[in-house]
């Protein structure tokens, strides 16, 4: 079966909302932790990191977030942020509590493969990564291997990233790992299409904003894309 990773950002409604996504077939859940400076977001997550923020969401805050969705599904939990996050509330530190929260592991955007080896965490590459580095993150990864499908931010874009194709053909060539494919993903149309090359997809700034009118939306747009991945799985 195709696996369905849904991003959400940490909010005090998130519990709630990705248990709706997990209902409707998500598989894994990227729960966001706000950072002010988010490089590899495009707008939609850049909004919804500064209502986070704007909202009381700091670290901690997350946590309790974190700890209440835990409580509410078994699917695995992934955090979702950037370094500088890790580096203001100690690494080990972070780690910990994020673990005790209920945290599967975590996703730090701009850490390079070989930077922090202690923190095990799910590796991204891109279409620029040479194959030396994609043995590298393959080698070190958590479960799984983030494809990023374009040389860019997060964001809905109108076709599937051309670049997605021999990325996966490169990456498959130096490992057997599990790879799942983001960034600019966001129909039915797209999960579809994404499947018939990699193990997965993770979507992300069409989920934020489907959650912005609430489960009932998050759920309907979640299941589309179940419904999309299941297709491909039986074909």
């Amino acid at each position: 079966m195709k696996k369905l990773v849904v991003y959400l950002m940490a909010m005090p409604d998130t519990p709630k909302l990705v248990q709706a996504a997990v209902d409707a077939g998500a598989d894994i859940v990227e729960l966001g932790f706000p950072f002010s400076d988010p490089l590899a977001d495009g707008p939609v997550i850049r909004r919804a990191g500064e209502r986070a923020l704007a909202a009381g969401m700091r670290t901690k805050r997350c946590l309790e977030v974190l700890a209440e969705t835990r409580a509410r599904v078994s699917v695995p939990l992934i955090v979702m942020t950037y370094s500088s996050i890790f580096d203001a509330y100690g690494w080990e530190r972070l780690e910990t509590d994020a673990r005790s929260a209920g945290a599967t592991s975590f996703i730090v955007v701009d850490l390079p493969a070989d930077v922090r080896p202690e923190l095990r965490r799910v590796q991204l590459v891109a279409p620029t990564s040479t194959d030396a580095r994609l043995k590298l993150a393959a080698g070190s990864t958590d479960g799984w291997l983030y494809l990023v499908t374009v040389t860019g931010t997060t964001g809905a874009r109108t076709e599937l990233a051309p670049t997605l194709a021999p990325l996966a053909e490169r990456t498959r060539a130096v490992t057997d790992v599990p790879l799942y494919a983001g960034f600019g993903i966001s129909t039915p149309e797209h999960a579809r299409a994404a499947a018939e090359l990699v193990d997965g997809i993770a979507v992300g700034s069409r989920a934020v904003e489907a959650a912005e009118d609430g489960p009932a939306e998050l759920a309907r747009f979640v299941g589309s894309l179940r419904s999309a991945l299941d297709a491909v799985a039986v074909a």
